[in-house]
């Protein structure tokens, strides 16, 4: 065993493992503030559901010694005397632990049904997803790992490459999700409804962690440190960089505007294309790849307009566009210079080849994991339910966890000690707390939230309330949202209200205003106690 490449392994598969709640955190922060705890919750979930169907089975029918060029045996059944694997494809002389590349492998089979995810935002039913999730981890991942990656996959035998998972990830996925789409349908109001991201912050560091943590999905992917890891690695950033870049151009030229969602969502739609090419090509090619994934994948998010599938996050746009693209790619930028395991793409002097090799694989990975994933997503709807029904679509933090995401800076609807007393406490505190008879409500800016609180309460409030609201403002306004252009007339605020008594209603109303709540949004209404 090589002491070196074993750490390389171990420290990958970390990262790998990192970039599932990176995904949490990116997702989590571009859904409605009412379906964020939902969307992490989606997300994390495959990290217990799929290590253990993936230690039980997962693996003997992925990377089994035994089995045939389509399926593996049980022959490393619950690990159960699991000895060195015959490794996959793209590595040779690998000299790591069996359980070093069985822990490698079980990041990639987590993190690869987590990205549907998006697409389905705010309508999947959380028990009928865990149930969809395992189902999945056995019947469609392992198969296809095995098929490319596998020495006997006949795939693999065929001539097709996937350095990383480019198919086996990200194209299984996107095709998974197209299916799933079909199943739970679109979200009730769509395409008018407002999805703009509650958090652009939090889904930066997402962002931000899925492409650090791309460094172990793809420079790990030999199981070797050497110099084909360096290689990956560079191509890896090189291409994100550019696809942001190129993503953003795009976005500037269409709509005006250069966002930041933008360029988080170039960057990792690169990242996607450049999955399947990492091992394979050399720096130039890369940058390349990025650029020609910036401009399509940016392009291909307009695809939901035009086949009318509600995608709310965009993942066939980004991830399977992408890993398509970037596997089809690789048939014009392989080199066998760079890795000697690699055929020669159409630009190194290989023929067509290995083109057609992609090409034949790519449409046997979408057919077989969309039929079998819209099979196992069916069965699922028409017994236990698949979708999440009804109105519960709308607040769904509530519905499946009784909670919210945010505190609204610490605002409740609970009265103030004074509030209690006035309305039922003792004669003294009553005499020294008058009862509220004026209930004050104005709109205020959600910008303009620290401090609040505590000011109001120094006026005088005896209980406050506070709620999302959508104001109409009479304007018609365009916000861009990936590409897409919006006509919005209501804009973001928070409603107030506030329990008060005559003495200091007007000390309640200069506060509001000291906070932005224009005069005309600010009105009175009496307190009739029962």
């Amino acid at each position: 065993m090589n002491g070196a490449d074993t750490a390389w392994v171990l420290v990958c598969a970390g990262l790998v493992l990192f970039m599932t709640p990176g995904l949490a955190l990116f997702y989590g922060g571009m859904v409605p503030v009412r379906n964020v705890l939902t969307m992490m919750m989606q997300n994390i979930i495959p990290l217990g559901v799929i290590s253990v169907t993936w230690v039980l089975v997962g693996y003997t029918l992925a990377f089994s010694n035994e089995g045939n060029s389509v399926l593996g045996e049980f022959d490393a059944f619950a690990l159960i005397g699991v000895d060195t694997p015959q490794f996959h494809t793209v590595a040779t002389g690998v000299t790591i632990p069996a359980l070093a590349f069985v822990a490698y492998q079980m990041m990639f089979a987590i993190i690869t049904p987590a990205l549907i995810t998006g697409a389905t935002a705010g309508r999947l039913r959380f028990a009928g997803w865990v149930v969809f999730l395992a189902a999945w981890s056995i019947l469609v991942y392992p198969q296809v790992a095995r098929w490319l990656w596998h020495p006997k996959g006949w795939l693999g035998q065929l001539g097709a490459q996937d350095w990383a998972g480019g198919m086996v990830v990200h194209a299984s996925a996107g095709a998974a999700t197209v299916a799933v789409l079909l199943v739970v349908g679109r979200r009730r109001g769509w395409p008018n409804l407002k999805t703009s991201p509650n958090n652009l912050p939090l889904m930066l560091v997402g962002g931000g962690i899925l492409w650090f943590g791309w460094f172990g999905f793809n420079a790990g992917d030999g199981l070797q440190a050497d110099g084909i890891a360096a290689q990956a690695l560079i191509n890896t950033h090189i291409a994100g960089a550019a696809a942001m870049l190129t993503w953003l151009l795009v976005e500037r030229l269409t709509s005006g505007h250069s966002t930041l969602v933008g360029a988080v969502s170039g960057a990792v739609a690169g990242l996607a294309t450049i999955t399947p090419c990492a091992g394979f090509v050399g720096t130039g090619a890369a940058l390349l790849i990025g650029l020609i994934a910036g401009c399509v994948c940016v392009l291909a998010v307009r695809l939901k307009q035009v086949f009318r599938y509600d995608d709310a996050l965009d993942v066939i746009a980004v991830h399977f566009v992408g890993g398509v693209l970037g596997s089809f790619l690789l048939g014009f930028f392989a080199d066998s210079t760079v890795n000697p395991v690699s055929a020669d793409g159409v630009f190194s002097g290989g023929g067509g080849s290995l083109l057609w090799h992609q090409v034949v694989a790519i449409v046997c990975v979408v057919l077989f994991s969309f039929v079998l994933s819209w099979i196992i997503a069916a069965i699922i709807s028409r017994t236990m339910g698949l979708r999440e029904p009804g109105p519960e679509q709308e607040d769904l933090d509530h519905v499946q966890q009784g909670a919210s995401a945010y505190s609204l800076n610490g605002i409740t609807s609970r009265p103030t000690a004074a509030g209690r007393a006035a309305s039922g406490g003792s004669s003294d505190e009553a005499r020294k707390h008058p009862r509220p008879n004026h209930l004050v409500s104005a709109v205020v800016n959600t910008e303009r939230l620290d401090g609040l609180r505590d000011a109001l309460l120094m006026a005088g409030a005896r209980s406050l309330e506070l709620a999302e609201a959508s104001v109409y403002t009479g304007k018609i306004r365009t916000e861009a949202f990936r590409s897409e252009k919006r006509r919005m007339d209501f804009d973001d605020w928070l409603r107030v209200q506030v329990a008060v008594d005559d003495d200091h209603e007007e000390a309640v109303v200069a506060v509001l205003k000291r906070f932005g709540a224009e005069p005309d949004s600010i009105y009175r209404v009496a307190i009739t106690p029962y």
